[in-house]
């Protein structure tokens, strides 16, 4: 017995929770309205109790009176006619009162008529044989229940017979249709409350259904973004994400100041929990708030800043004003804002209504809405390049902890992938080399490391394979570079050739240098150079006819050396191209390679003062509004431009001594369509031995 009920408790525990959780999704819907409709919410709810309650005490009148007409057969005997009529007596309309007839003239049988209305209401006629007529009543509810009180003790009572209506012949339902048009005017007052209490049962229900219609629609629009789950609901732990130590120690941080609050508190630290996570996106901010939430047993909301506004004037106040009036009802929870960087740009000079958002976060965040807000964690998230992108300084202030997110290192990025791997290890072959994976996936998030091991999965599944080296570089190329095709460019001879000298000349340069710092060491130019594929595929992503496929770079400081360089390889698409074709010959496919050009000599020059003796930003002026940002003043641009005609020169000189090399190299481009950086060496060392 009590091993059943122990297991019986899961499964009451169930529904329970159930009902717990729809009636807390409907008090935090019920608290995010505004008093209008609260208050017409409250007003339904009241009208459905009234008619319901009035619904029931008409029914169970009426269950009342129905029982006092049952009652008037106490006396009858069962069997002596009772379904039938006297066809020989005619039947006439009584006067008076029916109990003065019954009690002043003989009576030789009493017939009560009745027909049900509704499921515990009839219409009753009396017809009493009496000096060979029948005589028609119509009794009035008082006189139904004077007549049942007499005939349990009257002598008349056992001559009481009860008839239903559709019993009767033809013939009597034609005399009683003509009683009926007589009796229209005299209904008693019970028949009259069975339509009202119809009526009201209606009205009750399309009430009760209008409001559940009415609480559907807004649970389905407005409350939809606005939910919190609880920390069971949240899948994995902090431990599963690999590497960040240094982003893990500044959570644990908040976790330990949330928990022990008390001990803080004495020590002067009692303002708001407000926490900034700033980063790229991918970096796992969403999961490790919600991580966060689960190991100190809070609920959590997640909300994006970028859909706060609602259309209508002040929309994201009032948003946010829901979001801390759910708050506030839940008392300790996590509220996750994301995507908030619009909210982190300086005020003023944008829209009025974006202002007044970013008003309400500060007055939210400050703990101004509320008594005792203290146990409300408050996380807002976003992309927000402070070198960019100067932040609003009121809003800074208010956020008491302020986590950077990063992009994992070399380390942490073969830790991720392996860990992916690992979660499919039977499909994957054994022993892989992840290096090359790693290296191509420098400055990548995360989510793009999922993304490509994902990608892996489905082109593994495809091609009925497993998991190798070559399915993860062909699915890091489908993410990063984009779905690519050659029917594009097949037909298109000219644009090829054109396309295979343009590419030829940026690799070129970059080894070329590369092979002067090397030495001419080919391991270490194959392990170092950026270059991974040369291809003459299309690429819709950037409407390309051609790309190269390249890992980013490591070095995170670049010497002037270093921009001079990489201003040289985006000259040698071009510069290639005057070399075969004429300067009339040169295309606009080097657009993106000039505009590039272009930000770096700006930068070089107008914001770090190289190639002038002054080292002055007059960059960082424009943008603070204090100098002219219409354009580059007369100096910086003679410089540029001068700099510019240095740097193309030298390109055309390096590649003018590798003409014959790369028409080599761009026959073997257009016979095999795209080239690696290992094949590409070997061609090029085989020309060079030849």
């Amino acid at each position: 017995m009590l091993n059943g009920s122990k297991r019986s408790a899961p499964a009451l525990a169930v529904p329970w929770l159930a009902v717990r959780k729809s009636a807390s999704r409907l008090l935090d819907w019920f608290v995010i309205q505004s008093l209008l409709v609260r208050l017409g919410v409250l007003a339904m709810a009241a009208l459905i109790l009234l008619s319901g309650i009035y619904s029931v005490s008409l029914i169970s009148k009426q269950a009342a009176v129905a029982r006092q007409v049952e009652a008037m057969a106490v006396a009858g005997k069962a069997g002596e006619g009772v379904w039938s009529l006297d066809d020989r007596l005619p039947v006439v309309f009584g006067a008076g009162s029916v109990l003065d007839f019954i009690e002043t003239h003989p009576v030789a049988r009493i017939a009560v008529i009745y027909e049900p209305l509704m499921w515990n209401v009839s219409e009753r006629m009396i017809l009493v044989e009496s000096e060979a007529r029948q005589y028609a009543y119509y009794p009035s509810d008082l006189e139904t229940r004077i007549f049942t009180d007499k005939a349990v003790t009257a002598p008349w009572g056992s001559k009481l017979v009860f008839i239903p209506r559709g019993e009767l012949s033809p013939a009597h339902l034609e005399v009683f249709e003509r009683l009926d048009q007589r009796f229209a005017n005299a209904r008693p007052q019970s028949e009259k409350d069975a339509w009202k209490a119809a009526v009201s049962g209606v009205l009750s229900g399309a009430l009760t259904l209008g409001l559940l219609t009415f609480l559907y629609l807004h649970f389905k629009g407005q409350f939809k973004s606005l939910k919190f789950i609880e920390p069971t609901q949240v899948q994995g732990s902090i431990d599963d994400l690999v590497g960040m130590d240094d982003i893990k120690a500044e959570v644990a941080q908040i976790k330990d100041q949330y928990q022990r609050r008390a001990e803080y508190a004495e020590y002067g630290i009692v303002k708001p929990f407000n926490v900034m996570f700033s980063g790229p996106a991918g970096t796992g901010k969403t999961k490790l708030a919600s991580y966060l939430a689960k190991e100190l047993g809070l609920p959590i909301l997640f909300h994006s800043a970028a859909n706060l506004e609602t259309g209508f004037v002040a929309g994201g106040a009032n948003t946010l004003s829901r979001i801390m009036a759910m708050a506030r009802r839940r008392k300790k929870c996590i509220v996750f804002l994301d995507e908030a960087q619009d909210l982190f740009m300086k005020r003023g000079g944008r829209r009025k209504f974006d202002d007044d958002t970013a008003n309400t976060l500060l007055s939210v965040l400050d703990g101004v809405r509320s008594v005792n807000e203290a146990e409300i964690i408050w996380i807002v998230a976003s992309n927000f390049n402070s070198e960019t992108m100067q932040m609003d300084e009121a809003m800074l202030r208010r956020f008491q902890m302020k986590v950077d997110f990063r992009m994992p290192n070399r380390e942490e990025r073969l830790a991720i992938i392996g860990r992916y791997l690992a979660g499919r290890a039977e499909k994957v072959l054994p022993d892989l080399d992840l290096r090359h994976l790693v290296a191509v996936t420098e400055g990548r998030s995360p989510a793009d490391l999922e993304t490509i091991v994902n990608q892996a999965g489905i082109t593994a599944v495809q091609a009925g394979s497993m998991i190798g080296a070559d399915t993860l570089m062909q699915a890091a190329e489908r993410v990063l570079v984009g779905n690519v095709n050659t029917d594009t460019t097949l037909e298109r001879e000219r644009d090829r050739r054109i396309i295979a000298v343009h590419e030829w000349g940026h690799f070129l340069v970059d080894l070329a240098h590369e092979r002067k710092r090397t030495n001419d060491d080919w391991e270490l130019i194959l392990a170092d150079m950026k270059t991974i594929k040369i291809s003459l595929k299309a690429n819709p992503r950037n409407n390309a006819l051609g790309f190269v496929f390249h890992k980013q770079g490591t070095n995170l400081l670049k010497t002037k050396g270093d921009i001079e360089h990489d201003v040289r390889v985006l000259l040698g698409g071009m510069a290639n191209e005057e070399l075969f074709f004429g300067e009339e010959g040169t295309t606009n496919g080097a657009h993106n390679d000039i505009t590039r050009v272009t930000k770096l000599l700006h930068h070089a020059v107008a914001e770090m003062g190289m190639y002038r003796k002054t080292r002055l930003n007059f960059g960082a002026l424009a943008r603070d509004g204090q100098g002219n940002s219409s354009g580059v003043d007369e100096e910086t641009r003679s410089i540029m431009e001068e700099q510019s005609e240095r740097l193309y020169a030298e390109t055309r000189d390096i590649l003018a001594g590798l003409k014959s090399l790369t028409a080599h190299l761009v026959d073997k481009l257009l016979e095999g369509g795209e080239m690696g950086l290992a094949e590409a060496l070997f061609e090029v060392r085989s020309f060079e031995v030849s």
